[in-house]
């Protein structure tokens, strides 16, 4: 998506992304080259890819000594090597192309806290999060809140923040996050009693929370991530952008920035254009695409080998498996369901991360499932009442129509619900392997351990009176092992959810 002020003119506009006019004397030009929610290290037919975000930021960088490089979340979770190595291999493509700037993204926490740790104290570029601390109030290793970077003799003060809801969406543990836009406001004020001339505010944040960032004027300019948009505004006093996923478009922010006076008679006026990359058009950075190819060939020896064919063709998208039932969610929930020996199965949509399209024939392979499956969750079983289970599938069906990740794929289960009922009154009716749902009754459930911490809002998963039986395998091993058994994947959307 992206917004521009409707009040520009036309050739206002094209200015604005063509880069602005001539600078008059005096004025000094930034340049803020923006990614963010980066998982794949490598191009996706022909777009995309860590070589061809190189070869952008590299040319930013000849082409004036005052960019400042933002990455605004999201990178050592989830991709399929990451299920290898936990991120590291992103931190050392990003060590050969360092940030300005990190903020973190929830998905930074997705192996728990040690792990985040760890990555993080990898990283040779600051790491900025103003709203996260440890489980005792205090700043992490390695991080800051804010800082002043110097560029053609202006202060441009920095705050970074992470989503405040990481809690729910990811694995951090005992780390705490604090409300974004008050955090963010405190320390931009900090930094203009510092003596900012401009403050940055580098955030991952969802996009009611950008809004109401953008609405408090309590920073200049805001560049974010989250939500995978191509998203440009700017409402004369404040810039909001995003760059969508994965380097398939890059956006760039020059600033033009006029200065009158000296000392407390200092005035600052600034004015935003924005350059769009697609980076189809961009060729890949020859250092970049080599370090990339080292684990890509990695990569290759274990994974491309094919597991069990398809009868049907399977969808990934995110509208597939966040939006309804998803024949590819009812492979992996049987799957599941089978492996563990359980009464049902229900994963969270939004852990199926793949967004491809696999047409009948396709032959299936270690690459594929991993694709699918990259965050590491362990198969567990958890046996809880008919009344929990009840509460579970409400809570999976309270976002309907927002794609959320929490959208339930199930196995075991045939569900009818009002989609125009309150939140958490929608179930109409529940069938357990075909007979209706005994609220008394208590059922063996296979889910992921994310989930059973109360991860995507799954808290009656774990209720007081559940017993857990604890799995040692990663449900990507358990689905590879029953495409195995069953050889021919034949799995169609028949009717397990019923919104109506």
């Amino acid at each position: 998506m992206m917004l521009l002020d409707r009040r520009r003119t036309v050739a206002g506009l094209a200015a604005m992304l063509a880069g602005g006019p001539a600078l008059a004397a005096g004025d000094v030009r930034l340049t803020f080259v923006l990614v963010n929610d980066i998982y794949q290290m490598d191009e996706v037919d022909g777009r995309g890819g860590l070589p061809r975000l190189a070869a952008v930021v590299k040319a930013e960088r000849a082409r004036s000594p005052n960019v400042i490089f933002a990455h605004a979340g999201d990178t050592i979770s989830p991709s399929l090597m990451s299920g290898f190595d936990q991120g590291a291999h992103m931190i050392a493509l990003f060590n050969a192309l360092p940030p300005d700037v990190f903020a973190p993204g929830n998905h930074e926490f997705d192996f728990g806290q040690d792990v985040y740790l760890k990555r993080m104290g990898e990283a040779r570029f600051p790491v900025l999060a103003a709203n996260l601390r440890d489980g005792d109030g205090a700043i992490l290793p390695g991080h800051r809140d804010t800082m002043m970077i110097e560029r053609g003799g202006l202060r441009i003060g920095v705050v970074g923040a992470t989503l405040e809801t990481t809690g729910v969406l990811s694995s951090p543990g005992p780390l705490r996050f604090a409300p974004t836009v008050e955090t963010v406001a405190a320390a931009a004020r900090a930094l203009k009693d510092q003596g900012a001339d401009l403050t940055v505010a580098v955030v991952h944040a969802d996009k009611i929370t950008g809004q109401k960032l953008m609405a408090s004027r309590a920073v200049d300019i805001i560049l974010s991530g989250h939500n995978h948009d191509l998203h440009i505004d700017f409402d004369g006093r404040t810039s909001l952008t995003e760059s969508g996923e994965d380097a398939d478009y890059v956006v760039a922010v020059d600033v033009t920035v006029s200065v009158k006076g000296e000392g407390a008679n200092r005035k600052i006026n600034w004015q935003p254009n924005y350059r769009v990359f697609d980076t189809k058009d961009v060729t890949p950075d020859p250092a970049m695409a080599a370090l990339v190819k080292t684990y890509a060939d990695e990569l290759s020896r274990e994974l491309d080998v094919v597991i069990a064919r398809l009868a049907a063709p399977l969808d990934s998208s995110g509208a597939a498996v966040r939006g309804g039932e998803a024949a590819i969610g009812d492979f992996l929930a049987d799957a599941l369901r089978a492996r563990m020996g359980a009464d049902v199965a229900i994963l969270n949509g939004g852990g199926i991360r793949g967004n491809r399209q696999y047409p009948a024939g396709h032959e299936l392979t270690r690459r594929d499932v991993l694709t699918e499956l990259p965050f590491g969750n362990r198969a567990v079983v958890t046996t809880v009442t008919g009344v929990a289970l009840r509460a579970a599938i409400e809570n999976g069906l309270s976002a309907l129509g927002q794609l959320a990740g929490r959208f339930p794929q199930v196995s075991g289960l045939e569900i009818v619900a009002d989609g125009a009922a309150p939140r958490g009154r929608r179930v109409v009716s529940i069938n357990v392997r075909g007979a209706p749902l005994d609220e008394g009754a208590r059922y063996r459930v296979a889910t992921n351990d994310f989930m059973l911490r109360g991860g995507d809002g799954y808290t009656s998963l774990a209720d007081p009176g559940a017993t857990v039986d604890s799995g040692d395998q990663l449900i990507a091993n358990e689905a590879m092992v029953y495409a195995r058994q069953i050889g021919v994947i034949d799995a169609r959307v028949e009717g397990r959810i019923v919104i109506k």
